[in-house]
């Protein structure tokens, strides 16, 4: 399985808009990333993503630009920022079946998720960007020995959006 994880695109501040929903430049970046994706053939079979604002406006955005019908894309509490990654991977078990899962969510979730399927006893660091985007192949869930194909930033993403 492919599991793609995706941090939400820039926001406003909480002081600012209490939901902290995409800023323009947030919506700017998460569009991008959506035309890059699709642009290197990206499908995807399963959506799934945090219950808070952004996270929901960023899986929209990707899953437009990927043509996955928005009103299929799932929401749990189990990928807020602070979700035990444990309990993220346990959530994302009933997706084995299919060929390719994108989460949409946050930090520090979605680095804690990374290292726990890239390693057992010790962490893996991987620097996640508002915008950027990771792809880990796994072969079942949970694991520890999932294989990191790549990153990119907003800026690489950017690029391959031209």
């Amino acid at each position: 399985m492919e599991i793609y994880l995706m941090q939400h695109g820039a926001s406003f501040p909480k002081d600012t808009d209490p939901d902290e929903s995409l800023s323009p430049e947030g919506e700017a970046q998460i569009l991008a990333a959506g035309r890059a994706l699709k642009k290197l053939g990206l499908r995807v079979d399963v959506i799934v993503c945090s219950t808070k604002k952004r996270a929901l406006q960023t899986a929209r955005i990707v899953a437009e630009q990927l043509g996955f019908r928005p009103e299929k894309i799932l929401q749990t509490d189990l990928l807020k920022p602070m979700a035990a990654p444990e309990e993220s991977i346990r959530f994302l078990k009933q997706y084995e079946g299919a060929k390719a899962v994108l989460v949409a969510g946050h930090l520090p979730s979605l680095a804690e998720i990374a290292s726990m399927l890239l390693t057992e006893g010790s962490k893996a660091t991987i620097q996640f960007e508002r915008g950027g985007i990771g792809r880990i192949d796994v072969d079942s869930l949970p694991t520890h020995q999932g294989r990191l194909r790549w990153y990119l930033t907003p800026e690489h993403l950017k690029l391959i959006a031209g």
